[in-house]
């Protein structure tokens, strides 16, 4: 089927769909992986790549779109929301308005008459709705992978048309499978990353091979695989453990008392800065790009001169005035890469600060000291310190237990628990952060030999530079405030303490690194919502002059996450292993591969790998922990080319003779695609379709035009069968007529109210 046809408009817009779901998205919960492939995209590909073709191609596609709950009746099993009133008025004939609404001065109001009971109201509901274009269909439904199952009178459908006598997806996958293959289907995936292909492809029936090069990949895609096929019953059993860790950390936080004040309240961020000497005129200058520290506290922070200590006092002054917030906004100390000393008004490039030397030949040796192995905090004579400038506080309500403040939902407002105070540190809350300093101190060898904390250097790379550059940090910890390493250390401890099995200490992992993309010194202060970000806001490890540090109080959502299971028995093997050197055969491989220096997976990986070491090495004898950079396909040009026709021509042979590849590829570099079609028809492959699907968001929507990436081509790909000679200049009238006759049928099939063929 999908050498023939593919909807690609419905199923970039279900892809469009899934992919504003965000956190609720099925994988994602699981943690950070760039460049996930939508779900529904590659429920789509097996089903495409299974389904025989027929002479009746509009039945074909009639019953494609059955499987997947994309047709009329799947959306109407799909829909739970409610078309609102104002809605159903709007898009009414003029017989329904006047059998169903009140009339008020010639005027039809959103209200119905008294007489309509809720029966009619329901099957009102659904003539408007299937009145109503895909796109607007799609906001009132769940994503197909939400569907329990379509309509038994649908299968009888599907049955009747594919000769199977399948009731639900996974039946329907196993005898199309045997079908083709004479066998129960093997799906692998290569470059597995995050899951994604694997994960659905079980979850609707195949058996699996899945392997990456890079550790974290593995054990996202294991869990996929192998957690998030569990059912309610142990899904639940895993949260108990999630939430005993969290009790038992937040008790052991309570008993050494460093995140309550002398008042009774908790903290819920603490805020610091970067601290350096202007070296114009000797003062101490506090470092931050903006000093709004709250919009919705009307919170800011003033710099005041000390002229005993030549430095800045840091004032918090809540309830500031609109003029107030307006200078604190403008009053920043870091711009445009400058130090502003806001004593002697002079501006230092931060190049200098860290005196960064050129040579004559244009090359820079950096200035910054690199900490030692040891160190989690700044030596007094760093460039650089770290300094305490605010608290985010909170005095719960009397009718409220500090459970439910440390448990509160994400969603909830501070507003509804307690009264929030932000404040300058007292001289009790710096004798709480000398508290911390010292306790790590304590454990901090014994934790880094047993993996509760980082112990590896950072290897210098394109991504991994800029942490060493910028602030000296040699070693993954350091990226970490001692706050940071303390809370995640001991959630570690407890965390390997309480776990029973391997599925709660990979659990474990997955929730630390959870911790680290959001409670790192890499996290940016949203001073607009009252919260902080996380690192990886972008494909960098980003460093910034101001950051804030979670609480127990504001880590119980990252640490419990979702998990979004769907119970599946699969037969699936997952390796680590260089993609040139599989060994296993599929009957079908579908391949997301790396592009020519889109992303550095092996260096940012090495972020979570940093934490995650140990713990894999004690679940998975088998497995490395290093992200293997030296084979990692990366760069363009010969050397990027030749790994991949290595890679594409080992998975040739590891397929039948009536095996088929899809590769998909997202790339905006027009000299990228030609070398991949070389590369492919290197590797002894052959296109025999190609289909585009819209799998980008981009805050404004699906959009027309702009230079970006808009969405993800999807590659048939089949064994070459001829040795036929071929010259260009005859190739290519073959080819534009062969285009021309594809647009042509694809039209003649295409449905003109929902087209799906809008690409061609």
């Amino acid at each position: 089927f999908i050498e023939v046809q593919f909807p690609v408009s419905k199923i970039s817009k279900e892809s469009y769909k899934e992919r504003k779901a965000g956190g609720n998205q099925t994988l994602t919960g699981l943690g950070k992986w760039w460049g996930r492939k939508p779900l529904i995209l590659v429920r789509a590909i097996v089903i495409a790549s299974l389904m025989p073709c027929t002479n009746n191609k509009n039945k074909d596609m009639e019953i494609f779109l059955k499987i997947l709950s994309m047709d009329e009746s799947g959306l109407e099993l799909r829909k739970n929301k409610t078309i609102t009133i104002k809605e159903l008025l709007v898009n009414s004939t003029d017989e329904e308005k006047e059998y169903f609404f009140v009339c008020e001065n010639n005027q039809y109001l959103p209200r119905y008459k008294n007489k309509i009971i809720k029966k009619d109201k329901d099957r009102f509901q659904m003539i408007i709705f299937n009145r109503l274009s895909y796109d607007e269909k799609l906001k009132y439904c769940l994503r197909p992978e939400e569907l329990d199952n379509i309509r038994q009178s649908d299968w009888i459908d599907i049955n009747t048309h594919l000769g199977t006598n399948a009731n639900n997806i996974r039946t329907l996958v196993k005898e199309l499978g045997l079908k083709k293959f004479n066998r129960h289907v093997r799906l692998g995936d290569c470059f597995s990353g995050g899951g994604s292909i694997p994960f659905e492809a079980a979850r609707i029936g195949c058996n699996i091979y899945a392997s990456d090069l890079n550790p974290l990949a593995g054990l996202l895609t294991w869990s996929s695989l192998n957690i998030l096929s569990k059912s309610d019953e142990e899904i639940n059993k895993l949260k108990y453990f999630q939430e005993s860790v969290f009790d038992q950390v937040a008790e052991q936080i309570e008993d050494w008392g460093i995140e309550n004040n002398e008042y009774g309240w908790k903290a819920k961020y603490y805020l610091y800065c970067t601290e350096t000497v202007c070296p114009e005129c000797g003062c101490k200058v506090p470092l931050a790009p903006t000093w709004v520290v709250s919009n919705s506290y009307k919170t800011i922070a003033k710099l005041k001169y000390n002229k005993k200590n030549h430095n800045f006092d840091i004032i918090i002054e809540n309830g500031a005035s609109k003029e107030d917030i307006k200078n604190a906004k403008l009053a920043g100390t870091i711009k445009s890469g400058s130090l502003h000393c806001p004593y002697c008004k002079k501006h230092t490039h931060i190049a200098s600060l860290r005196k960064d030397k050129k040579d004559e030949n244009g090359k820079i040796t950096y200035g910054l000291r690199k900490w030692d192995k040891s160190e989690f905090f700044p030596s007094k004579e760093d460039i650089f310190q770290d300094r305490l400038y605010a608290i985010k506080y909170i005095e719960k309500f009397d009718n409220k237990s500090w459970s439910d403040i440390l448990k509160k939902p994400a969603p909830a407002t501070d507003a509804c628990y307690g009264n929030i105070h932000y404040i300058a540190p007292t001289e009790f809350d710096l004798n709480r952060e000398a508290q911390v300093k010292k306790l790590l101190s304590e454990k901090f060898e014994t934790w880094q030999k047993k993996g509760y904390i980082p112990n590896s250097k950072i290897v210098e790379g394109d991504k991994t530079d800029e942490p060493i550059r910028t602030r000296g940090w040699a070693y993954w910890h350091q990226l970490f405030n001692p706050r940071q390493l303390l809370l995640h250390g001991l959630i570690l401890e407890k965390a390997q303490e309480l776990s029973k099995g391997i599925s709660e200490s990979i659990l474990s992992l997955l929730g630390i690194n959870r911790c680290c993309n959001s409670n790192s010194k890499l996290v940016i202060w949203d001073n607009m919502y009252d919260k902080g970000a996380i690192t990886f806001t972008n494909q960098a490890l980003n460093t910034f002059y101001n950051y804030p540090v979670r609480t127990m109080s504001t880590l119980f959502t990252t640490w419990i996450f979702q998990l979004n299971n769907y119970e599946f028995e699969c037969n699936n093997d997952i390796r680590l292993i260089d993609a040139r050197n599989v060994e296993d055969e599929c009957d079908i491989w579908i391949t997301d591969p790396p592009y020519a220096d889109a992303i550095n997976y092996h260096e940012l990986s090495e972020y979570f790998l940093a934490w995650d070491k140990k713990i894999l090495e004690n679940n998975f004898n088998d497995w490395y922990t290093d992200s293997k950079r030296a084979l990692a396909i990366k760069g363009s040009g010969k050397e990027f080319n030749k790994s991949m026709i290595d890679i594409y021509y080992n998975l040739t042979k590891k397929m039948p003779e009536n095996g088929i590849q899809i590769v998909m590829f997202t790339h905006s570099d027009v000299k990228v695609w030609s070398e991949l079609a070389m590369i492919l028809w290197s590797s002894g492959l052959q296109v025999t379709a190609a289909w585009n699907i819209a799998t980008e968001t981009e805050s404004g929507g699906l959009k027309d035009s702009g230079n970006y990436v808009k969405g993800t081509v999807i590659l048939v790909l089949r064994k070459q069968n001829s040795d036929e000679t071929v010259y260009l200049d005859e190739l290519y009238p073959e080819i534009e007529d062969e285009v021309k006759s594809q647009i042509d049928t694809m039209r003649d099939l295409d449905d003109k109210e929902d087209p799906n063929f809008t690409d061609a």
